[in-house]
């Protein structure tokens, strides 16, 4: 069973002009495609999907897109969003079909947990989160919503790397290089406030 329902409607035609009428009736276009099935240029509500797209799971969860005017399920995975770069808005949907035990890879969000008990961040560092997303590969209906890292035991100078992080069962993180996926830094605004009040110290004493 799918963890989400979209409702969305054949689209007839194509190209720039169709797509900016199409948005102007609060439509976004959206296309369903892979498997063993035609693709489908279909339209979706664009305030239902952008609520939608504010649900972290949604970005990761098996979705069920029923077609008005289409036969048959599609159960899907959202691929991919495009955006408007200067309005923010989404713009366009890619849907892939798939099944339970399909193998699907995505960019999972990466979670920072437990900040509050971080010695580092106690003494005043800061956790830098390097990699905000993995690559993460698993069935389709397991994909985690995101990878939490615990930051409890980590002190200023403490990394954490992808050999260090627990990624939930069947979940991997496929890799060459143990990369770095976030650290505890120390801040670096007291050293950079010294100079200033240093140097206006010295142009205050070159004036007198």
């Amino acid at each position: 069973m799918s963890d989400f329902i979209v409702e969305a409607e054949l689209r007839e035609t194509n190209g720039r002009s169709a797509t900016r009428r199409l948005r102007r009736t609060g439509k976004i276009p959206a296309i369903i495609y892979g498997g063993d099935k035609p693709d489908l240029s279909v339209a979706v509500d664009y305030f239902v999907i952008s609520k939608l797209l504010n649900q972290e799971e949604f970005h990761t969860s098996m979705l069920e897109v029923k077609v008005k005017g289409s036969r048959g399920k599609n159960t899907v995975m959202l691929k991919a969003t495009q955006w408007d770069p200067i309005k923010d808005t989404v713009t366009h949907l890619d849907f892939i079909r798939v099944s339970s035990s399909d193998m699907i890879t995505l960019d999972v969000p990466v979670v920072a947990i437990n900040e509050d008990k971080c010695p580092g961040v106690a003494k005043g560092g800061l956790i830098d989160v390097i990699r905000h997303s993995l690559e993460v590969t698993s069935r389709a209906d397991s994909i985690p919503a995101h990878i939490e890292i615990d930051c409890s035991g980590l002190d200023i100078g403490d990394s954490v790397h992808i050999e260090d992080v627990t990624l939930p069962e069947g979940a991997v993180v496929h890799h060459e290089v143990n990369f770095t996926v976030l650290n505890v830094a120390a801040q670096k605004t007291d050293t950079i406030d010294d100079e200033v009040e240093g140097d206006e110290g010295s142009e205050e004493a070159a004036e007198a």
